[in-house]
């Protein structure tokens, strides 16, 4: 996500009277001494990530009511001061945080506590000691970030239009679009004097997005045609379209203009290679990017064996399994190759088969919706859509994402997938997406945490990767426990996790070992069997989003270690539905998950 557009908590800004709102209330009834000032300080520091991200409290569906100016725009002050001032507050809460003793709180509280001191620890640490945004992201541009990329999107399918002053708010926001891309240019700029520049190919890809952005005429762009279509279907009366289009015409594409001329006159001076060994102080940057990402202190190398043991035991166990299909010919990655190229397996690339493709994984999210009453005590009440990726961003975007919904439901969850070629998704692939990205995956995970009534808001929102991809990557494994695969959909869940242990190899490789995206993409096709441009696509995401890939499978290893432990703790009491009402309990760093596991198994032995 965009540093100013969603998650990012940058301004100093007066406190607005959420307290009002029941979507504000923390944890019942206090155990300890220390609790209620420790939860009144929590909902001060989620006040304020919300009303310094005007976008962020459009997206959790908190800006409304007294809060209704936020939906009508975007954080405007230049990224400098947004970066510092980001800083001082998380230092002064950091502070104020650890200032409570733990000796204080209950238990739960105490969890929160340290939860809470971790993230924001983490948050301070890519400014402070690199001065950049993020370890993960280290690029203001790239073909996966920039205001071009996020900010039409979000408009579109975050920004609601019910009514005229909705409207009015997506016209106020679209009118910032231009000088919030000029505030970026040189932010670039200033950037790239500093050794943060993407890759040449990567400033290529965005270029290229940019310019489709750009294409249409100012009335036919996707920026005015979704305020047109929304206001007409509501029956809105008011000139949107004709308003729209005079500030794309007057300011955003000569803004956009202006960037795309700066993004060209910094491609020839942007340094060779494609990962983090290119960058100033790369090591350093790599290694906080991974232990952010993995919440461990496992190092590149380790991360790079493990990815390799793991590749070497899915690769044995989907040679079986497609001798059993009838593919016993080459190696496993060839064979998978053949099986993805089977016409049986394929949608036409066409738009009437990406329709059937989307109805396909729709009917996946309903049969496996009916199973997880075998496996959960509590399950979600926000409904989740399945979209494609816009198609102005579809050749930098993700395979496949997922899009929480408002905290009170008004907009549903989103799952979308790149349907740039159908050809990417071979249908024995798909089931394990959709139970990744939607249910028990993602929609579940953060749709428990969300509705939650054992956390405060603060830890509703917090976001671990290794956790949540952890989860996602585990719910493809639980799925086929509870019957979700059938016949050679089997080998699309192992494959998925070979695809995720080659994750580990080639982000270790392209970020600390000095792996070419040639090197990396070559080694990730003859591994996986996936098609050469989705494992383009996915390898050049390594290079400009680090360590994040290997979240996966490191999560997913530790979630299955806190399952075994529970198991050997509980014996014959072992219930897998109380197991997974520890998601109530929220996202958290894998160590304090572990720990929380035994903790509840333990609990529940007495």
């Amino acid at each position: 996500m965009d540093r100013r557009t969603f998650l990012a908590t940058s301004a100093t800004i007066a406190l607005l009277p959420f307290a009002q709102s029941p979507l504000f209330a923390t944890v019942a009834a206090p155990a300890g001494p220390g609790d209620a000032k420790l939860n009144a300080l929590f909902d001060e520091i989620f006040k304020r990530q919300v009303t310094d991200s005007p976008p962020f409290a459009t997206a959790l569906g908190l800006d409304t009511g007294p809060n209704a100016k936020l939906r009508a725009t975007f954080d405007m002050r230049p990224p400098n001061v947004q970066r510092e001032a980001n800083a001082k507050r998380d230092r002064g809460f950091l502070a104020a945080v650890k200032a409570i003793d733990p000796k204080t709180l209950s238990r739960t509280a105490a969890l929160n506590r340290e939860i809470v001191i971790y993230d924001l620890e983490t948050s301070l640490e890519s400014w402070e000691k690199f001065k950049i945004d993020s370890v993960q992201g280290p690029y203001i541009i790239s073909q996966q970030s920039g205001s071009y990329f996020s900010i039409p999107d979000f408009l579109n399918s975050t920004h609601p239009i019910d009514n005229a002053s909705d409207a009015e708010a997506y016209i106020s926001r679209l009118s910032q679009f231009g000088p919030l891309l000029d505030m970026e240019t040189q932010d670039q700029k200033e950037m790239a004097a500093r050794g943060f520049l993407a890759p040449g190919w990567s400033l290529d890809l965005a270029l290229g997005q940019m310019e489709a952005l750009r294409k249409p005429a100012a009335a036919e762009s996707t920026m005015v045609k979704s305020i047109a279509d929304r206001t007409k279907a509501k029956n809105i009366p008011g000139d949107w379209a004709a308003r729209a289009t005079k500030i794309v015409d007057t300011s955003v594409y000569p803004a956009l203009d202006r960037q795309i001329a700066a993004i060209r006159a910094l491609r020839p001076t942007t340094k060779p290679g494609d990962g983090a060994t290119r960058l100033p102080n790369g090591a350093a940057i790599y290694a906080a990017a991974l232990a952010q990402a993995t919440t461990s202190s496992m190092t590149p190398d380790e991360v790079h064996k493990l990815g390799l043991s793991q590749v070497a035991e899915y690769t044995a166990a989907l040679d079986g399994i497609l001798k059993q299909a009838g593919f016993a010919q080459g190696t496993v990655g060839e064979r998978l190759s053949a099986l993805n190229a089977s016409p049986a397996q394929l949608y036409a690339n066409t738009d009437a088969g990406r329709a059937e493709l989307l109805a396909s994984l729709n009917a996946n999210v309903k049969e496996m919706t009916a199973r997880l009453p075998q496996a959960f005590a509590t399950l979600p009440g926000q409904p989740l859509e399945i979209r494609a990726v816009p198609k102005e961003i579809q050749d930098g975007a993700p395979n496949g994402y997922y899009r929480s919904a408002t905290l009170d439901g008004s907009r549903p969850a989103i799952y979308f997938i790149n349907l740039k070629s159908t050809s990417d998704w071979p249908k024995y692939s798909l089931p394990s997406l959709t139970y990744h990205e939607g249910v028990p995956g993602h929609h579940l995970q953060i749709s428990l945490a969300q509705e939650s009534k054992d956390i405060p808001m603060l830890r509703k929102i917090s976001f671990y990767s290794s956790y949540i991809e952890g989860w996602a990557l585990y719910s493809e494994q639980l799925a086929d426990e509870i019957g979700g695969y059938s016949g050679i959909e089997k080998g699309g869940y192992l494959q998925s996790f070979l695809f995720r242990s080659a994750r580990l190899v080639v982000d270790t490789g392209l970020n600390s070992k000095g792996w070419t995206r040639e090197q990396a993409i070559d080694y990730m096709t003859k591994t996986t069997g996936f098609p050469r441009p989705r494992v383009q696509r996915e390898v050049e995401r390594y290079c400009v989003s680090i360590g994040q890939a290997c979240s996966y499978k490191v999560g997913h290893l530790a979630w299955l270690r806190a399952r075994e432990k529970a198991k050997s703790i509980l014996g014959p009491k072992f219930d897998i539905k109380q197991f997974h009402e520890v998601l109530k309990d929220g996202s958290m760093p894998l160590t304090i998950l572990e720990r929380r596991v035994e903790e509840r198994a333990r609990a529940q032995l007495a």
